[in-house]
């Protein structure tokens, strides 16, 4: 479970989104920062128990750095507000698939799935569609996947028109079109400060394995 005080420290944070305020309140981030580690920490090895390609990792490898990149962006807020890990074979510095999840006041959630593939593991991740579509229909419609992802898989991104090719005939198409395999359930502030998170979330985590594990099956 995570800590009242998380919450409440990046609500301060959205609030007063500069140095000043961050320096002068460095010691209430680094008890918020230890609090979600140890929390990402419970989840990974929660998770590991049904995806043994994570048990090495620990929250080190999987939380994101609370400093925004603000070379290339508009907007110039030095901090992100929100607290987020991504739990792959890789850790968050490869791209491959995997879960995720985000915390953040009133806008939290987990997801999982293949954010942005390369070029080359886009193709090979539409060519195994293509020819394995029957297990891949399979997998994104049985009842625990759709009854915890209501949006289905999502592409975040999509082509319109099927990439090169594809006909527009092929029954898999819609699939095809995207440029990410992504799905994503809500989550409650007050269900994240339970005390039994770390276990309902690893049932979701549970139900888009299957789907990681094809994702990474395509693209290894």
């Amino acid at each position: 479970m995570l800590q009242l005080l998380t919450f409440k420290f990046l609500k301060g944070l959205k609030k007063n989104n500069n140095k000043i305020w961050f320096d002068e309140n460095r010691k209430y981030y680094e008890t918020a920062k230890a609090d979600f580690y140890q929390f990402a920490d419970e989840l990974i090895k929660s998770v590991a128990t049904f995806d043994a390609t994570v048990a090495h990792l620990t929250a080190k490898n999987c939380a994101f750095r609370i400093n925004r990149d603000i070379r290339f962006s508009k907007d110039k807020s030095p901090y992100k507000t929100n607290m987020g890990a991504f739990i792959s074979k890789g850790g968050k510095k490869i791209n491959t698939a995997g879960y995720y999840i985000h915390i953040e006041p009133g806008q939290c959630f987990i997801a999982g799935g293949f954010y942005m593939p390369d070029a080359p593991q886009l193709a090979k991740i539409r060519q195994e569609i293509d020819y394995g579509f029957n297990e891949w229909k399979k997998i994104v419609t049985e009842k625990p996947f759709k009854k915890h992802f209501i949006n289905g898989v999502e592409g975040i991104e999509t082509l319109s028109r099927p990439p090169k090719g594809y006909d527009e005939a092929n029954p898999a198409i819609a699939f095809l079109k995207m440029k990410s395999y992504i799905v994503s359930c809500k989550i409650t502030d007050e269900t994240l400060q339970g005390k039994n998170t770390v276990k309902e979330l690893t049932k979701i985590f549970a139900a888009m394995k299957p789907m990681i594990d094809f994702l990474n099956t395509a693209a290894p």
